[in-house]
């Protein structure tokens, strides 16, 4: 019994484990959908009552659901900590510490994330190809991101105590921090407006940072961008040095072109012969 369930659940090779698949999608169509209207006050209002009894129904449905998948699961303790594991369990725990922390069920939206088993259910695997080349070139640009990250960190933390002497409190600018804060905000080109320079001098800062803001936000676009055009034409793969944890490499290298490590894990052998 427990085997017979677990193919209907976690397969879709049968009849009834893609009617089981699409029955669930459709559900948790439904509760995200409880869970955004819900929100709503005029709905929340007249029909409070019909949507809190909604919610422990799907509540109650996925719990039963999740029950049944850490018991017919072939490796339960794999499952449980897996992804998706920790996704089911997450889409049920919102309604349940509802119970003594009121309004915590809009959390239930987590469950949307249940959808990308869709690829699954309609034999779309060939498109995850594509998340998987994204994933890639975001790992391979990390490093350089982080760079850029840092960089920005050190500019918006300079101009923002730089704000602060020149503006001061008469200007908002009552602490770093809150200099920070305006710096960050104007960097991003957002603008909230709720503090503004009054000066002739923190005001040419301010356009200044705006125009680097400008030049600033195409850069993480940019490195991403590179990575995924490298992967495409495969003259690079991530491939991880062993020795010094260089990731990127031509897609036909054999050794590190930073420390000559064999990539392909055997011994390195020089193409001029024994030392």
């Amino acid at each position: 019994m427990r085997e017979r369930v677990g193919r209907v659940i976690f397969g879709i090779d049968t009849r009834a484990g893609w009617v089981f698949d699409v029955a669930l999608l459709v559900t948790i169509l439904g509760s995200v959908m409880v869970a955004l209207l819900e929100s709503v006050r005029p709905i929340h209002e007249n029909y409070g009552d019909l949507f809190y009894g909604l919610e422990w129904a799907f509540t109650v449905l996925f719990s039963v659901e999740y029950g049944l998948r850490v018991w017919s699961a072939k490796d339960r303790k794999k499952y449980v900590t897996s992804f998706f594991g920790i996704v089911d369990l997450c889409s049920i725990l919102p309604t349940y510490i509802s119970y003594f922390v009121p309004g915590v069920q809009s959390l239930m939206v987590v469950r949307a994330i249940r959808l990308i088993r869709i690829f699954n259910v309609f034999n779309l695997r060939a498109y995850l190809a594509e998340e998987t080349m994204l994933a890639r070139a975001l790992r391979a640009a990390f490093p350089k991101i982080m760079v850029f990250i840092v960089l920005l960190i050190n500019v918006v933390v300079i101009v923002g105590a730089v704000m602060y002497v020149v503006e001061g409190p008469e200007a908002g600018f009552t602490s770093v921090p809150r200099g920070i804060y305006w710096a960050v905000v104007t960097i991003s080109t957002v603008g909230f407006g709720d503090i503004t320079p009054i000066t002739a001098l923190g005001q040419l800062i301010a356009g200044m940072l705006m125009m680097l803001g400008y030049c600033l936000i195409i850069v993480p676009t940019a490195l991403v961008s590179a990575e995924l055009a490298l992967g495409v034409s495969g003259e690079t793969q991530i491939k991880r040095c062993q020795e010094c944890g260089l990731l990127e490499h031509p897609g036909a290298a054999s050794f590190c072109h930073r420390c000559g490590h064999n990539l392909h894990g055997g011994p390195l052998n020089s193409p001029f012969g024994p030392e």
